[in-house]
């Protein structure tokens, strides 16, 4: 009887490789081993293969270097589990298994005759010994590797192992139970061997199906010996049950098997691959098993099946058709989940402004004006401030809480969303409460207090669809009422009172100066919203643009009204503005953002602006964006030294200046903002259409 040493299992994800910290001496001690094994396995096959040595080296080549090359492999296993805490488990139970399997391989070379009783013998229990070995290290392999173990990968494994099965059953169990001896331990003893090489070979194919056939390095390596073994198995008991005997030229598989099986031991760690269900390669293998299981029923009239590949085949196209079922099921529920996640803010679980535009569609569609729905659009007052002193952690977390409690007060006829940042939005019909009972729960979920916080909203409250029949004048109107209920909260201020004297002042010292500064505000908040700014970081934005030249009160009129060009005394003047204006502001501790961008408001993105010549992202968004709308506005506008330009003529301005400046980010956004009339209202001389520059 030939030998009949139990292949491994292939390891589904990459192992430890180089040990932490190790002596350089167990590295080489590592590296010398595996290079002699290497070149072990190349001269057993070259005397197998090409008969290197002749025939009085068979006793070396047979008794010792087969056998040591057994002895390496589980050698290399156990080294990796006792010099690595890493899945020590796995690597010392496979170690163990090939340990049986070699001391089985010793002990029928010292005693042939030992397998002349017949089965089951010594030689015979310590090669089954390894089966076990070799499914309980893959198994821990796969636990510490693959994290979620879908259905559908299962399926894939099935339909790979019974196809094999069907295989197996057709082609190689034939031959091989016609050759089998008429004892019962003979018939065992002959099939034990190929059928736990069947089971092993279908239990990696599931967990290689697992891994999304996406193996990595050490599942690869253990995989690879594993089939060489079992290929050695099924050789030599086709070889032997055709009568033929001797040496064959496949026998170097088996060392080669144990081998490979210890060099998979030392592969270099790598991260796992994610595991995803998408992507070719994933019908590939369960196609291929499929098609194969087909062939055989349908060249069953030429090759008639036995009664066990017949099964075995029909078994194999059930789970592939199985298979087909929860693949179209599981991307039902991936669509329902990416359409779940596109349409929910995912810090707060509520609607997002996606959801949102799909809801009004929904309510404008179906209300009407005897039975109309509330919009009620908040923004958050204390949020920056509560931010900055408590950290964005902090801040995240009192999102989350007041958009449960928002939910809550909306319920059970209406729906909460987030659009981000600090803006928070209500729809409900009227039916059941008023807008005003709505609005009056909703701010006060959106209210929260503390030892040094205090957290409000602004509301703005529309009716639909009697004042909007559209989406965007819906959103429109209900963020101008938002607005206009901030700033009649604001006036009982410091900052709000500070605000409107200067504002006076101004309008006193030259009406035509506050009437800009009004209209570039109007032109800051359009752009700052389009440029992804919401709440208060907007509110700093529109104040500041409202008080950018505010330093201007203490320029003499002869400078500001001149109409020729200004002397370098005159200029320097003029550039102190800025810094005049940042000390007038700051008086109002409450007012030091807006102080800072007032300060910046006439720097230049290429860095030669005034007064600290700052450049590019050093200079504050918000102070950028009004560089744009002071600079347009004032083209657009009748000045002492200068008339007014047309609309285009002051937009190819900006571009022509963009990145030197001005931020090109920031042109880009107040162009498309004056191309989509997002600046609507903006004033007399502001007004937004469609262009074709070229």
């Amino acid at each position: 009887m030939s030998r009949r040493p139990a292949a491994t299992l292939a390891c589904v994800l990459p192992a430890a490789g180089r040990v932490a910290g190790a002596l350089p001496a167990r590295a080489l001690a590592v590296r010398a081993l595996r290079t002699l094994s290497l070149a072990g396995v190349c001269l057993y096959a070259a005397h197998c293969l090409a008969g290197l040595g002749g025939t009085r080296s068979d006793p070396f080549f047979e008794n010792w270097l087969f056998n040591g090359l057994l002895l390496a492999g589980a050698a290399l296993c156990l080294l990796r589990a006792a010099w690595s805490d890493s899945e020590r488990a796995a690597w010392s139970v496979l170690g163990a298994g090939i340990a049986c399997w070699a001391s089985g391989e010793v002990l029928y070379t010292l005693h042939p005759s030992i397998l002349a009783g017949g089965f089951p013998t010594v030689c015979d229990a310590l090669w089954l010994a390894f089966y076990p070995a070799a499914f309980i290290s893959l198994g821990l392999l796969v636990r510490a590797r693959v994290r979620q173990f879908y259905a559908s990968l299962w399926l894939d494994g099935t339909v790979g192992a019974l196809a094999l099965a069907a295989l197996a059953a057709r082609f190689v169990l034939p031959p091989i139970l016609a050759g089998t001896g008429s004892s019962l331990g003979a018939v065992v003893g002959d099939l034990i061997y190929p059928l736990g090489d069947l089971l092993l070979v279908g239990f990696v194919v599931a967990v290689l199906a697992l891994t999304g056939w996406r193996p990595g390095g050490v599942l690869a390596g253990v995989s690879l010996g594993l089939a060489l073994g079992a290929v050695a198995d099924t050789l030599s008991l086709y070889w032997s049950a055709t009568g033929h005997g001797g040496a064959s030229a496949f026998e170097w598989l088996w060392p080669a098997s144990a081998v490979t099986l210890g060099l998979a031991a030392w592969r270099p760690a790598r991260p796992s691959p994610v595991i995803g269900l998408h992507g070719r390669r994933l019908l590939v293998f369960p196609l291929a098993f499929s098609l194969s299981a087909l062939a055989l029923l349908a060249f069953a009239e030429q090759h008639p099946l036995g009664q066990a590949s017949y099964l075995l085949a029909l078994l194999t196209i059930a789970a592939a058709i199985a298979r087909m079922g929860l693949t179209f099921s599981e991307n039902l529920a991936l669509v329902e989940r990416s359409r779940h996640e596109a349409l929910t803010d995912p810090l707060t679980g509520l609607g997002n402004r996606r959801r949102l535009m799909l809801a009004l569609e929904e309510v404008l569609q179906a209300a009407h004006s005897d039975a109309p729905w509330t919009l009620l659009l908040f923004d958050l007052d204390g949020f920056k401030r509560y931010n900055d002193s408590f950290g964005h952690p902090a801040g995240d977390a009192l999102l989350q809480r007041l958009g449960s409690k928002l939910s809550l007060a909306a319920v059970p006829d209406g729906e909460a969303f987030r659009l981000g940042g600090d803006e928070f939005c209500v729809l409900a019909p009227t039916a059941q409460r008023s807008t005003q009972e709505l609005a009056e729960a909703s701010r006060a979920a959106l209210t929260e207090r503390g030892q040094s916080f205090d957290i409000s909203a602004g509301c703005g409250a529309i009716l639909l669809p009697v004042e909007a029949a559209e989406q965007s004048a819906a959103m429109r109107l209900a963020d101008e009422r938002l607005y206009a209920d901030k700033r009649s909260r604001r006036t009982s201020d410091a900052p709000g009172q500070l605000r409107s004297v200067l504002l006076q002042v101004m309008a006193e010292r030259e009406p035509d100066l506050h009437e800009h500064l009004a209209e570039v505000a109007v032109l800051a908040r359009a752009v700052g919203r389009r440029m992804g700014l919401h709440g208060e970081d907007l509110d700093i934005v529109v104040r500041a643009a409202e008080m950018h030249d505010v330093g201007k009160v203490a320029v003499p009129d002869a400078i500001l009204q001149k109409r020729a060009a200004l002397d370098p005394a005159e200029r320097a003047i003029i550039e102190r503005h800025c810094e005049i204006g940042e000390r007038i502001l700051a008086a109002a501790p409450a007012m030091t953002p807006v102080a800072e961008l007032v300060r910046a408001s006439h720097e230049r993105w290429d860095g030669s602006g005034y007064p600290d010549r700052l450049g590019g992202r050093a200079i504050p968004l918000g102070a950028r964006i009004i560089a744009v709308c002071d600079s347009f506005h004032a083209m657009r506008s009748d000045r002492p030294y200068s008339p007014s330009v047309s609309e285009r003529d002051a937009l190819a301005e900006l571009r022509r200046e963009a990145g030197a400046q001005f931020d090109p980010a920031v042109v880009e956004s107040f162009c498309a903002a004056l191309r989509d009339g997002s600046l609507d209202g903006a004033g007399p001389e502001i007004r937004a259409r469609e262009l074709s520059l070229t």
